[in-house]
């Protein structure tokens, strides 16, 4: 049943984007980065469910400084493809961040509305810094100008899954970032 499930997913994709390799790399390159520009302070990962979930492990896993780790559950998208543009709080962090270092762990920054939301809310909440890495950036799609710190690579304007990125939930359990079928998501983009 297991292997039958797999085929099933690869018959969605249309084509590999970024490699299990190419996503290690990228992690490993900025992870390099984070450990010595935070070296003496002891930031606070932060991580948007469910999406970055493969990321923020992975990259917490190839720092060499010590970090702690939280989660937010924040929807703009619904079970569709497209943003609403509205920020709903599903879950909170646990970890309060009043003079912390912040560092947003995203799997991808699209339209750039809900991370431009999540840094002025950290900030707002008192973080002493924020900054964020993305594994992954649509240019293309970009509507909300956000800073970007770290980054891993730029993709163009195709809808991708894979790697904690979802279509309506499904597709987020392959290793690499792959680009959907058109026709697995068809009549639902703008």
């Amino acid at each position: 049943m297991v292997s039958m499930r797999i085929a099933d997913i690869q018959n969605d994709i249309d084509h590999e984007l970024v490699s299990k390799e190419e996503i290690q790399s990228l992690i490993q390159s900025a992870a390099a980065q984070v450990s010595k520009d935070y070296a003496d302070k002891d930031p606070l990962l932060v991580a948007v469910l469910k999406g970055a979930v493969d990321t923020m492990a992975a990259f917490s896993q190839a720092l060499s400084i010590p970090c702690q780790i939280d989660f937010m559950s924040l929807s703009s998208y619904g079970s569709g493809t497209v943003s609403s543009g509205t920020v709903t709080i599903r879950q909170d962090l646990s970890a309060d961040v009043r003079g912390r270092h912040i560092l947003i762990v995203e799997d991808i920054v699209d339209s750039g509305r809900t991370l431009a939301w999540l840094v002025e809310e950290l900030k707002r909440r008192g973080a002493a810094s924020v900054e964020v890495f993305a594994l992954l950036e649509k240019p293309s799609r970009r509507e909300v100008d956000v800073k970007v710190k770290y980054r891993g690579c730029e993709i163009p304007d195709e809808f991708v899954v894979g790697f904690g990125l979802d279509y309506d939930e499904r597709y987020r359990n392959l290793d690499s970032i792959a680009v959907l079928k058109p026709e697995v998501y068809q009549g639902e983009q703008a």
